[in-house]
């Protein structure tokens, strides 16, 4: 709705100020989720949601594989 309605206004600010009520949301929520909407599109360069998800993935990954290791340090310096 935001994207069809943005050339209706100066700036994508804009835009989001008068949009938002509308739909129950702050404007830099609104504003977010476009930018993050071209993004997923190609309109704008940026990382994509699935992109975005795998990092947090990895991240978790990465998370639990140093507290394995930290566990595995500590057992072997036990026995």
């Amino acid at each position: 709705m935001t994207l069809d309605r943005v050339k209706d206004y100066p700036s994508m600010w804009a835009a989001c100020r008068e949009l938002a009520p509308k739909l129950n949301v702050g404007p830099e929520t609104l504003r977010k989720w476009v930018r993050q909407a071209q993004s997923d599109a190609g309109e704008r360069t940026g990382p994509t949601s699935e992109e975005l998800e795998e990092i947090k993935r990895l991240k978790r990954e990465n998370r639990d594989l140093r507290e394995t290791n930290e566990i595995l340090k500590a057992a072997a310096s036990f026995l």
